[in-house]
């Protein structure tokens, strides 16, 4: 049987590929893309993650939004795809991702139960509101936190810390959901309690801070947590 979680009194949340599906600007464009769509929207992802952790280890840091165009040409050019008509729909698209069909409920719950929730994201201010609004999210969110604040991307501790400060809570006493295995081992390395959303069966990462709970996809983060 699994160990609940004590004391957790905040819900911390990634954005991207845990509350809001990332394949689904490409998935829409189905039509135009054909069978092309995956692999765009696999290699678009990889290297918008990647575009974030060299920006930071250069020291040369954009917003996230920047990247994500940057990262699109890349995937375009890749596969051969030039139509600037196309990469504007994609990028629209991004801004309003679809949310994964769980999520509103898993808020619910948890503000039912009496904790605070909270994104703590990659994304800039401008990518976050219109995701969470797109998304009917907002009266869900107690915090809604990009990096921007930071000016370095996950996984440098600084980002996690701001957690700490917006829900002016020990990181011990805060949950952390991600999708994203490298996300959820380095939060737990910052003293998190974390839950991995592992919703592709990936394998575990070889990296400090093994996550306390893996799931499939976020409908049973409330039953993981104690009762406060």
């Amino acid at each position: 049987m699994q160990t609940l979680l004590p004391g957790i009194r905040a819900c911390v949340f990634d954005a991207y590929g845990t509350l809001f599906d990332v394949a689904a600007a490409a998935s829409h464009c189905r039509e135009e893309l054909g069978d092309r769509w995956q692999p765009l929207a696999e290699l678009w992802r990889t290297k918008q993650l990647q575009y974030t952790w060299l920006r930071s280890l250069m020291g040369k840091h954009e917003d996230f939004w920047r990247i994500t165009g940057d990262a699109l040409d890349f995937a375009m050019a890749s596969l051969t795809i030039r139509d600037q008509t196309l990469r504007t729909r994609l990028l629209e698209l991004y801004l309003n991702l679809d949310a994964y069909p769980e999520v509103p409920q898993v808020l619910r719950r948890l503000r039912n139960s009496g904790r605070r929730t909270a994104i703590l994201s990659n994304g800039s201010p401008r990518m976050l509101a219109a995701a969470v609004e797109h998304a009917g999210l907002a009266s869900l969110l107690d915090a809604v936190i990009s990096v921007e604040e930071a000016g370095i991307f996950k996984p440098h501790p600084s980002v996690y810390r701001l957690a700490e400060k917006h829900l002016g809570l020990p990181a011990s006493a805060m949950s952390f959901q991600s999708s994203n295995a490298w996300d959820a081992y380095a939060a737990k390395d910052c003293g998190f309690r974390v839950i991995w959303i592992n919703r592709f069966g990936q394998a575990k990462e070889r990296l400090p801070g093994e996550p306390d709970a893996e799931i499939a996809d976020l409908s049973a983060v409330p039953d993981l947590l104690a009762p406060l």
